[in-house]
């Protein structure tokens, strides 16, 4: 029997009503369980998440609405409204939003590891260097800021 839980997050919810403030943007958990953690992301202009690799973890991005910029190993692409990115374990990435309007996307990740906990602990924190220090405690390394450039 699987731990997940059955039912639906409704779309700009976290289910149980979570919502997190990472750094100004809104995370939305939508399903967690032991093999999987999906959550929706909220990135106005500007907004973005350096490049960092997930030891333990495959991770996806649908995006939902706006267009991703994004560093996958050390390359830039865009994934626009309706694209699936594959980010395998191990491999650098990290995503911006350089365009003048927001952008929404669902993510997952496979296991659900430790990112749902990190996320939790994130929450509302502004200090950036707690934010890599805790980052690296649940199996999130951040590259030195010259990889996002």
């Amino acid at each position: 029997m699987s731990d997940l839980e059955k039912g639906i997050t409704r779309s700009g919810e976290g289910y149980a009503g979570t919502q997190w403030n990472i750094l100004g943007q809104l995370y939305f958990p939508k399903a967690s369980c032991e093999s999987t953690f999906a959550f929706e992301t909220n990135s106005d202009p500007g907004q973005f998440v350096p490049v960092h690799i997930h030891p333990t973890q495959d991770e996806f991005i649908l995006v939902q609405e706006g267009v991703l910029d994004l560093k996958l190993d050390g390359v830039w692409t865009q994934a626009k409204a309706g694209d699936l990115v594959r980010m395998p374990r191990g491999i650098p990435h990290g995503y911006f939003n350089k365009s003048d309007k927001p952008a929404r996307a669902l993510f997952w990740v496979s296991p659900a590891g430790k990112l749902e906990d990190l996320f939790i602990a994130l929450n509302d924190l502004t200090d950036v260097a707690e934010v890599v220090r805790l980052s690296a405690a649940h199996d999130v390394d951040f590259l030195p800021p010259e990889a996002s450039a």
